[in-house]
């Protein structure tokens, strides 16, 4: 296989391979090392409250001996059901030192979705902020759960500040539903209730598991993707190595990240978590980047030296006055991921801020980072880029074989950063792997003589949500269950703010159904990005011979 792109990590300063650590360290190794190196600077700010690096390694370590203290063995799951705060950072590393595996869900899942994932990961503990609690107790018993921790949004914000504002979210704005869990104990009980001394570091190398990051994959089925210390900490340094080509150039840069997108999705977790970590960044959290006037002046307060986003939150700043008005000249970096950026948005992006917007492509299966734009380009360049180093990128036809450099191909991925394969799912692992070792994403790309890579099409009929993976068969199948439903297809049709939207097609069972009853049903049964956006009904749905739906019936 010719490496076309070498050429241009010759000309931006990317190295061609990156050097992984020996197969008995761990993500453990690199995190202890950061705690040495920078613990007096900030690692992550949350409403004005710093946590130094020092204090995660205590408040980290503390939360470990909780996990062990309780009778967590290594390998056991943990899944964190929270958004950006900061006890989300405390945990998930808790998580990884206590040699756990980390099991990230995302906080405004239905009840039918966290009982799916809690027991497809056969999850152990589960650690939940109060906002969200309501939701998991109407699955308690249904699940192989054995410990609750329960966190508030003011636990680790002074007692004073914490206790305003804990009231203000729950007497005030009443955004915190009653609930009841037996058993559970609160975050700030966990954390003193075994003597930090106690904390036993686990013996883990590169092979084991490190995270079960949750996708619809190919088939829509949600599964865990399960990654490895290798994977994660290969696509650390594979990022480390992408950006020091432009850090490196600067007299003098401060690392601040801005954390908008939540770290549970696996973008923000490696980038915002796991590479700020190790470059010894401050991270700000945004628990809820749709405010933007709160967001625009974090921001000017915070100003961020890297920006990741998706198209959506970039398209949504340049429209806001405020934001237009901020000094951005301390911003180096903009990474677009998730879902395409538009080159409109590219464009006023630059205007109003003076940066390009880097846009790159990866997916949960990777770790995420495969494929980026060199951050020392000077132009928005409408592809998600070229290889990262120690990566192979082939173009696959139906057969398995490469297509001749122009022609449209499958984009299929080698490299340390690909996962182990799907958690207790063989088969399905089997599927999108070729016999020697390239993943299969479903996307189908073009790649030009240099290298780089444009999205064409996707084989696959995944609907993209602001970034988010959407299955229509998952659709499919909650609303099939509504009395009134005969039969039910799903497409993606364009939508301006969020790139793509659902669209359901309905043929009635009961003439009175209505899209109000409809809509009101997906809603009780579905997170806020697989929710449809559109209703249609019709008499009947188009089929193939054999009575499959043939959705590009629909699309046309």
């Amino acid at each position: 296989m010719e490496k076309r792109w070498f050429s241009e990590f010759d000309k931006t300063g990317i190295q061609n391979e990156i050097k992984l650590p020996p197969e008995n360290t761990s993500l453990l190794d690199l995190f202890e090392s950061s705690f040495q190196k920078y613990g007096s600077r900030d690692a992550f700010i949350f409403m004005d409250k710093a946590i130094s690096y020092a204090e995660l390694e205590e408040e980290s370590r503390k939360f470990a001996c909780y996990l062990q203290g309780i009778g967590l063995k290594q390998g056991d799951r943990v899944a964190i059901m929270m958004p950006n705060v900061l006890q989300y950072p405390v945990v998930s590393l808790g998580v990884l030192r206590a040699g756990c595996v980390l099991v990230n869900v995302n906080p405004l899942y239905t009840a039918r979705e966290l009982e799916h994932q809690l027991n497809d990961a056969d999850v152990d503990t589960l650690v939940i902020i109060e906002n969200f609690a309501s939701v998991y107790e109407k699955i308690i018993g249904k699940t192989p759960v054995k410990h609750v921790v329960v966190a508030t949004v003011g636990d680790m914000l002074g007692f004073i500040k914490g206790n305003v504002v804990n009231f203000v979210l729950r007497k005030v704005r009443k955004q915190i539903p009653k609930w009841n869990i037996p058993g559970a104990v609160s975050f700030n009980d966990a954390q003193s209730q075994f003597n930090p001394s106690q904390y036993k570091r686990p013996s883990l190398n590169l092979a084991d598991t490190a995270l079960l990051q949750y996708t619809g994959g190919t088939t829509g089925v949600s599964k865990g993707a399960e990654l490895t210390h290798r994977n994660l900490v290969a696509n650390m340094l594979q990022i480390s190595n992408l950006f020091d080509s432009k850090f490196r150039t600067l007299p003098h840069v401060e690392y601040r990240f801005l954390a908008a997108l939540p770290l549970y999705h696996i973008f923000a977790f490696t980038l915002c978590e796991l590479y700020a970590l190790y470059q010894g960044a401050t991270n700000l959290l945004i628990p809820n980047p749709r405010d933007l006037p709160a967001l625009v002046k974090e921001i000017g307060k915070f100003k961020p030296t890297l920006f990741p986003a998706v198209n959506t939150l970039f398209n949504a700043l340049i429209h806001n006055e405020e934001f237009k008005q901020l000094n951005h000249s301390q911003m180096q970096i903009a990474v677009g991921g998730g879902m395409p950026v538009l080159p409109a948005t590219a464009a006023e992006w630059k205007k109003y801020t003076g940066i390009i917007i880097h846009e790159g492509y990866g997916l949960s299966e990777t770790s995420p980072a495969v494929i980026f734009n060199p951050p020392v380009s000077e132009e928005f360049t409408g592809t998600i880029g070229i290889p990262l180093p120690t990566t192979d990128v082939a173009l696959l036809d139906d057969d398995g074989k490469e297509v001749a450099l122009g022609e449209q191909g499958e984009i299929s991925i080698k490299g340390p950063q690909v996962m182990k394969g799907y958690w207790k799912r063989p088969e399905e692992t089997e599927q999108v792997m070729t016999k020697d070792g390239f993943f299969r994403t479903g996307d189908i790309g073009v790649m030009d003589e240099k290298g780089y890579i444009k999205i064409v099409d996707r084989k696959k009929d995944m609907i993209l949500v602001s970034g988010f993976n959407v299955y229509p068969n998952e659709i499919e199948e909650v609303v099939s269950h509504h009395p009134k439903v005969l039969e039910v297809a799903v497409i993606g049709v364009p939508d301006e703010k969020s790139g793509e939207a659902p669209k359901l097609f309905v043929v009635k069972k009961d003439p009175s159904l209505t899209t109000e009853e409809i809509l009101a049903y997906a809603k009780s049964n579905l997170t806020g990005y697989k929710r449809p956006r559109y209703v249609e009904f019709i008499d009947e749905l188009p089929k193939s011979p054999v009575g499959k739906i043939l959705r590009k019936e629909l699309r046309k």
